[in-house]
């Protein structure tokens, strides 16, 4: 995100780390979260602690983008989703080419129900964002999540739409997406795999 260096106390372990450091050298967990997988293994009360770190930080640095990042994806872990969808919009305030922020905020419009139990209004929010993040930079994953909100909400619903999920899909297979990222999608989701998807 080229955001400048701070420093800051490892989440980890407490050690005087900073953020051009990737993790920790003495508890090697990593120092800023990056990616929801490089949350994997961080307990509860590790998360909390990330948070508490980050919190720390950005009442001195408001506006750096890989530390509000990193707290947002500590609130989407937490399922503090409003809150992650506030700092998701600040990295995206603060770069708008964070393709990564507009998909994860879109995640957390659902709040980890299914899109079919959702309002018209969040539904339309949830496609706002990824199609910016698709504008930006067409990622499979980004086209499989708008397949799966075509489906559990507009064909589960009889509502008509284009593109159809099934386009959807084959727009995702054509740009790029494996399994694991389909089984992480549905973990961050927090609902189950439609058979059809």
């Amino acid at each position: 995100m080229g955001a400048e260096v701070i420093n800051l106390t490892c989440p980890g372990c407490g050690a005087r780390v900073s953020t051009k450091d990737q993790e920790c050298e003495y508890c090697h967990k990593p120092i800023t979260i990056s990616s929801f997988n490089s949350m994997k293994g961080l307990q509860f009360a590790e998360l909390n602690k990330y948070k508490n770190t980050y919190d720390t930080v950005l009442k001195d640095n408001p506006d750096n983008p890989e530390i509000n990042y990193s707290i947002a994806m500590c609130y989407l872990k937490l399922k503090l989703y409003d809150k992650a969808i506030e700092s998701f919009d600040k990295v995206i305030n603060q770069n708008i080419d964070a393709t990564d922020a507009y998909y994860y905020a879109a995640i957390c419009f659902l709040k980890g129900t299914k899109a079919f139990t959702q309002t018209r209004e969040t539904i339309d929010k949830v496609l706002q964002y990824l199609d910016a993040a698709i504008s930006i930079e067409p990622k499979g994953m980004y086209y499989y999540y708008e397949a799966y909100i075509k489906y559990d909400y507009f064909k589960r619903k009889f509502l008509k739409t284009t593109p159809t999920y099934e386009e959807l899909l084959e727009n995702a297979k054509q740009v790029g997406i494996n399994d694991a990222e389909i089984v992480e999608f549905y973990e961050i989701l927090g609902v189950e795999r439609p058979n059809v998807l």
